[in-house]
């Protein structure tokens, strides 16, 4: 098994895809469960406190019973690729790729969905259907989720 990539405990670096201006504001957001649990190294995800429907990251309102509290827990660090592009974008100051990047929409296990890159620099998007696993990545202070290794079915 492949170990996770916890930048919480690594030595910080600069982020192969970002400017560590663009990182997000994590005090006092609404996905500050999201990002304290990237900084231990896992993966948490709101779930509807109700009916434990799998809820979007920022979704108030449940979509199966009308519930609007949601409760955050650590789900599992593997999905399956639900579509992949390469990103052909240059601007300087912002973005440190100089290289087409992919961006991944990911289908966890947990039946929840999130869009990320990659924890390391990748001239291919993972096919559809191939299973991944998830790391992590640093951008400036704040730890984010991306896939770290592609598994394609034969």
């Amino acid at each position: 098994m492949t170990a996770v990539t916890n930048p919480a405990t690594e030595p910080a670096s600069q982020d192969w895809l970002l400017e560590p201006v663009l990182a997000p504001t994590v005090t006092g957001d609404v996905l500050a469960p999201y990002y304290e649990a990237a900084a231990r190294g896992e993966l948490a995800m709101p779930f509807c406190s109700r009916c434990d429907l799998a809820l979007e990251l920022e979704q108030r309102v449940c979509d199966g019973c009308g519930g609007t509290e949601s409760q955050w827990r650590t789900v599992e660090v593997a999905g399956t690729v639900h579509a992949a592009t390469l990103m052909h974008r240059r601007e300087p100051g912002l973005v440190r790729a100089k290289e087409p990047y992919p961006v991944v929409d990911v289908e966890l296990r947990s039946g929840h969905r999130i869009v990320m890159t990659t924890v390391h620099p990748s001239a291919s998007a993972p096919p559809v259907g191939a299973s991944v696993r998830i790391g992590f990545r640093r951008l400036g202070d704040v730890v984010l989720p991306a896939v770290e290794s592609v598994e394609v079915s034969q």
